[in-house]
């Protein structure tokens, strides 16, 4: 294979060179079928929640709305190997929440940094709501109203408190 080097002045004389000429036979073929629809398979992989109190980025805003996906094993398996959690085996949670957390407020960014200055219980809240969608597949609870012993579900992936 002969080399060449590329200045701005041969770049499109290079690249006519380089294309490929039409055949006949793809000339008269008719247009080719569009690809089929995507099958919608009904698997949840993201869910939203609202953080009970709020991160507070660098600029003083308060983001309390977020996103998580689903975990994969590769997600679970990585933690096990950083040297921050060799090195403090509590640092693993926080490793993995920044690795699935998909955006809190307007930061698209979240790394674990950004988990390490959440209040403790934000981390709490998003402890809790990994295993519920990771391991139960849904942000369901059952509860029990404390005055009429009347039970119903609540979701937890959002809203204000004592909606349902």
């Amino acid at each position: 294979m002969r080399r060449r080097t590329v200045t701005a002045g041969n770049l499109e004389e290079i690249l006519q060179l380089t294309t490929p000429a039409p055949q006949p036979e793809q000339e008269a073929a008719a247009p080719a079928a569009p690809p089929p629809p995507r099958e919608e398979h009904g698997l949840r992989t993201e869910f939203e929640f609202e953080l009970p109190r709020g991160y507070v980025d660098e600029a003083g805003v308060l983001h309390r709305d977020g996103s998580m996906r689903l975990a994969t094993a590769r997600d679970e398996l990585r933690p096990q190997i950083d040297l921050r959690v060799k090195e403090n085996p509590a640092y693993l949670s926080v490793v993995l929440l920044s690795q699935v957390i998909t955006r809190i407020g307007t930061i698209t960014d979240v790394h674990a940094g950004i988990v390490e200055r959440m209040y403790a219980t934000d981390v709490a809240f998003l402890q809790d709501f990994y295993r519920r969608v990771n391991s139960e597949g849904h942000t369901r609870a059952a509860v029990t109203c404390p005055h009429c012993e009347g039970g119903f579900e609540v979701d937890l992936s959002g809203g204000r408190l004592g909606e349902s």
